[in-house]
């Protein structure tokens, strides 16, 4: 019935869930279907959804819309946490025909019988305590960059988040399976593992979110790190409480593992981080820097912040602002807070202006803007490895080094996931980086 029909996806928001889409893509394309691009005419289309964020929400409609403009008789699927949170929500949305919640989105095929639309969309959601077994997943082929996810949910309870409503308790991976999935991907010539998870740093919670930690993050990290064939490894967000001395030391003499953290601060006043309870006080968080910075120097630190929190005054914003102003980092992501439904926040009082929140942020990516430039300018006339991606932007190609200086040179498909040293030799007018090719070079 469903031989020799397409399918196509498309993924909104974080990591986890370009590896999870990948995932489900092979199962599609194990069942005899063809995977193509969304903005092609497709039988099925796959949406991965977003909760973290207002817009996330929004964008979903637009996107039904484009798919239909390809196909207006094809069957349409939805996934991921906002499925999860509301999934009657998106059952209602005009040609939707399947909802699926976080425990079911990885069994997609066995809820698809012969492609007739439905009139109304069919929803199969379980209750969120009832996600207590792990997935494994990886992305491949989408990009030169694999994202691997070791860990699922969360158990921590930030007043502002939707995750472990969407996600359900904090779980693992078996190191046994990262490893062997981990070598998977160094066997099909990816050059670059990107580890992924809700909660990275607490992996090692069973596969049913049992409190045993069989393996600590740290020993993973020492695990993968003797694959042979990942010529990098990268961590993804881990939060600034359970980014040990250890990791950090270990990262900074490590084959594979690459200097570059990406660490939620939220808000550099203790005051709100106690109001959003985060595990952490922003005198940690400083610690974490200068740990970071006096083992690895040239390391890239990327912040997440949230501006507009419940109570935040502007005193309290100029003190985050001021704090990541002296700080030693290279860029921010700055999320506008908005109101998640059955989160505490969202019950709080003294809420913030949108107009304000709106320029808050606008200050908060200037600086971020500031950040990068001067960390660029900080490693121009020094040497560094790039791995290019496959993509031909505006007749450009451009790569990442180590520690996440983004570069551009001519296109050039043969330089398409190489691995090439180079020195960085100027900032251009979009604020990437030029370089001279060092002879050498590391081809792979």
């Amino acid at each position: 019935m469903i031989a020799n029909k397409k399918v196509a996806f498309y993924t909104l928001g974080c990591k986890l869930n370009f590896s999870e889409t990948s995932t489900i893509a092979r199962n599609f394309t194990n069942e005899g279907f063809e995977r193509v691009d969304f903005e092609e005419k497709a039988d099925v289309y796959v949406i991965n959804t977003c909760s973290v964020t207002d817009n996330a929400d929004k964008r979903f409609k637009s996107i039904v819309k484009n798919a239909f403009k390809q196909n207006k008789n094809a069957f349409l699927i939805a996934v991921g946490c906002y499925a999860q949170l509301k999934p009657e929500e998106l059952a209602a949305v005009d040609g939707v025909d399947l909802v699926l919640g976080a425990t079911e989105k990885f069994n997609v095929t066995s809820y698809i019988n012969d492609l007739t639309k439905n009139e109304i969309g069919e929803v199969h959601s379980c209750e969120i305590s009832e996600a207590d077994f792990y997935v494994g997943s990886y992305s491949i082929g989408d990009r030169t960059r694999a994202f691997l996810k070791v860990q699922d949910g969360c158990d921590y309870k930030c007043t502002y988040c939707t995750i472990p409503l969407a996600r359900g308790i904090s779980r693992s991976d078996t190191l046994e399976n990262v490893l062997k999935n981990a070598q998977e991907i160094a066997s099909k010539g990816i050059k670059e593992i990107v580890l992924t998870g809700v909660n990275i740093g607490d992996y090692g919670k069973g596969e049913f979110g049992n409190k045993k930690h069989e393996h600590t993050f740290y020993e993973l990290v020492q695990e993968l790190d003797k694959i042979d064939g990942i010529h990098r490894l990268r961590i993804s967000s881990i939060e600034p409480n359970l980014l040990t001395d250890e990791t950090i030391d270990f990262v900074s003499k490590s084959n594979s593992f690459v200097p570059h953290f990406h660490i939620p601060l939220q808000s550099g006043s203790d005051e709100l981080l106690k109001k959003m309870k985060r595990r952490y006080l922003r005198k940690t968080y400083t610690n974490r820097v200068e740990r970071i910075k006096e083992t690895m120097p040239n390391a890239c630190i990327g912040v997440d912040v949230i501006v507009g929190f419940p109570g935040e005054t502007d005193e309290l914003f100029l003190e985050t602002y001021n704090y990541l102003n002296a700080l030693d980092i290279s860029y921010l992501h700055v999320f506008t807070y908005s109101e998640r439904p059955n989160t505490e926040a969202a019950e709080m009082e003294n809420v913030v202006p949108q107009n304000v929140r709106a320029k808050r942020s606008k200050m908060l990516r200037g600086l971020s803007v500031k950040k990068r430039r001067a960390f660029y300018e900080s490693h121009l006339g020094k040497t560094a490895t790039v791995l290019f991606e496959n993509e031909n932007k505006e007749g450009y190609i451009h790569g990442f080094t180590e520690n996440y200086i983004k570069v551009k040179t001519p296109w050039n498909p043969e330089l398409a996931n190489t691995l090439h040293n180079i020195s960085l030799t100027e900032i251009d007018s979009d604020g990437l980086v030029r370089f001279e090719f060092i002879n050498e070079p590391i081809v792979i």
